[in-house]
């Protein structure tokens, strides 16, 4: 995975509650094993037409907004437990979301894939729809280490919790394996004292 220290980018507002994970990634495209390719079929119903032609309504087909980081309604990432959402959002290129409030395994999924999921108030999320509506190019900045998001143009900013584990391996890009082999030598010193 890439490092994740700190992000300044502008963001796309979608401001939709209750997105489920088969409107992140519809089922029909959950048949490749590897994790690329998905970004072009992210939220695929909403984006276009059944005849194929683009949905210019809908927030990602304006080109007026942009960025990596995703402001989402409440309770995002609801509904089944299929991993390929979190790849779908990572591939696309965002690297952030932000909801008042995620689903418990897309919030895990995030993290194991290196989308990091913000959980802010309700209030501060408005807050940030706000600013983005009168600026679509305002600029948010996520410090992981400091665990805080920010919207630069009024310096109102948030703290998010993260679980200290995952804050590491996003950090250091680290998977889970990745995080044991930087581990090596604790480990073996652990193993030999055993002996």
């Amino acid at each position: 995975m890439d490092k994740f220290t700190k992000l300044t980018s502008s963001a796309l507002p979608l401001s939709i509650e209750n997105v489920d994970t088969d409107q992140i990634i519809p089922a029909r495209f959950l048949k490749a094993t590897s994790r690329d390719g998905f970004g072009e079929n992210l939220f695929r119903d909403w984006r276009y037409h059944k005849d194929g032609s683009e949905n210019r309504e809908f927030i990602m087909n304006n080109t007026m907004y942009n960025g990596k980081i995703l402001v989402a309604g409440d309770n995002f990432g609801c509904g089944s437990s299929r991993e390929h959402a979190a790849w779908a959002i990572h591939d696309y290129g965002f690297k952030v979301v932000v909801s008042s409030f995620f689903a418990d395994i897309f919030k895990g999924n995030a993290l194991n894939n290196g989308l990091l999921p913000v959980q802010v108030s309700p209030e501060y999320l408005q807050e940030l729809f706000n600013e983005i509506e009168k600026d679509p190019n305002t600029q948010i900045e996520v410090d992981l280490e400091a665990q805080k998001i920010t919207l630069l143009a009024t310096g109102a900013s948030s703290d998010f919790e993260i679980n200290n584990y995952k804050k590491t391996c996003l950090i250091n890009g680290y998977d889970d394996i990745d995080f044991l082999i930087s581990n090596t030598t604790e480990i073996e010193a652990f193993e030999n004292a055993k002996a």
